[in-house]
């Protein structure tokens, strides 16, 4: 399968089975609050990382669908309450109003409670897994989105504004509030093998840990280098709330360099577990670089 069959495949299932997960709301407004975030043509990179581990553990087909729905509800509950105007105060996502400019902020913040919910209910629900399963996925989610992962590293973030942060401080942050997520997906993923193969769930944890930087660093350079109408939100939103960067440490050419740095690391994680290039996750990894929002 190409990858863009891939990618394309991939979310017309997840999108499916999104809509299907909030069909009986008890609120017609937070339904369309939250199908609104939820259904915006996001990449859905998160859920196919997901599916493509499983298959690199030769999970039972179509097993990814429910951990990878959960972790985009996750990811999107978030961004609905980081574009919140307590938080980073965005107007636009993904080229149109975010939700509480849509919608009001009350409504928005429900939106992403609710997500957050649904996304725990939908993995201790999951009938295809064992409790074992279910239970170690509910731990690796928690853990990535909580304190000690994503909800931290935004923290860190709000701290760090008007702030010039060193190198490994900046990696450590984007460690936790993006790289802690992008690693879950590859672990959960591995997870919907009861019993995966040691040295690939090794070389899927490596992998993740690379990918997330390189996605988070190339982040950094599309907000320099990418128009506002390309990136679907304010181009320099980071130069303006004055924030360390990979781009304002490092320069862009070393920013670039970097980026491809964490690449080869994500490669040579996948060629230690018996992946060529034609695998999926290999190019993924280039996809996170040559992506262009």
């Amino acid at each position: 399968m190409s990858l863009d069959h891939f990618l394309t495949d991939t979310r017309e299932q997840l999108e499916a089975a999104l809509t299907q997960c909030f069909a009986q709301s008890a609120s017609s407004r937070l339904r369309e609050s939250v199908l609104y975030s939820l259904l915006d043509g996001g990449k859905r990179l998160r859920p196919a990382l997901v599916r493509a581990a499983a298959e690199v553990v030769e999970a039972p087909a179509d097993s990814w669908l429910s951990p990878a729905c959960a972790l985009e509800m996750v990811h999107v509950y978030s961004l609905i309450h980081d574009d919140l105007p307590a938080m980073d105060n965005d107007d636009l996502r993904r080229g149109k109003p975010t939700n509480h400019k849509q919608f009001d902020e009350a409504t928005a913040i429900l939106a992403g409670d609710a997500l957050q919910a649904e996304a725990f209910l939908l993995l201790a629900t999951a009938e295809q897994f064992s409790n074992s399963q279910a239970r170690q996925m509910i731990t690796t989610l928690a853990q990535a989105a909580g304190a000690g992962g994503m909800v931290g590293g935004q923290m860190i973030d709000l701290q760090s504004e008007h702030k010039t942060l060193s190198l490994t401080e900046l990696e450590n942050l984007h460690a936790l509030k993006t790289g802690a997520l992008i690693k879950a997906a590859l672990q959960l993923g591995a997870l919907c093998q009861p019993q995966p193969n040691s040295v690939k769930l090794a070389a899927l944890n490596q992998y993740g840990s690379a990918i997330g930087l390189a996605f988070q660093i190339t982040d950094d350079i599309l907000d320099v280098t990418a128009s506002t109408e390309v990136l679907g939100k304010p181009q320099g939103s980071d130069v303006a709330a004055e924030k360390s960067t990979y781009v304002s440490l490092l320069g862009l050419d070393g920013a670039r360099q970097k980026a491809q740095e964490q690449q080869a690391s994500a490669i040579a994680a996948l060629q230690k577990a018996g992946l060529d290039s034609n695998s999926l996750l290999w190019q993924l990894a280039d996809y996170v670089l040559q992506r262009d929002h």
